[in-house]
């Protein structure tokens, strides 16, 4: 795999989300309307505005979550809460119990953080 694709709202501020949690570079041509990061191995991760978005509803179905990537990490509560801080926000449902964390995106799409 080379390249994932979020629709969102606001392709640059979800950008700059995912560029402060990973650490990952902004692509150059990065506008309004798409915006990307890439890493040294080639992975390319996008952000397509889209007209009328509407955020999934973690756990629900009614907005299905879309996509769902999974991020490993040293400590799950030092990452969560540096994740909150950058905007972030964590469902109360939590079904991993102590092994993952869900949390959702500014855009409202969910991910995990695992214990890497």
């Amino acid at each position: 795999m080379t390249a994932i694709t979020l629709d969102c709202a606001d392709p640059e501020a979800l950008a700059a989300f995912y560029r402060q949690a990973t650490g990952l570079e902004l692509h150059p041509k990065s506008d309004g309307d798409f915006a990307g990061l890439t890493s040294e191995d080639g992975l390319f991760i996008g952000f397509q505005r889209v007209d009328d978005y509407r955020a999934p509803r973690w756990p629900g179905q009614i907005v299905p979550q879309q996509v769902h990537l999974d991020f490993a990490v040293d400590d799950l509560d030092e990452a969560e809460a540096l994740l909150l801080e950058l905007g972030a926000t964590k469902p109360e449902h939590q079904p991993g119990g102590d092994r993952w964390r869900i949390i959702t995106d500014p855009a409202g799409h969910p991910f995990c953080l695992t214990r890497g």
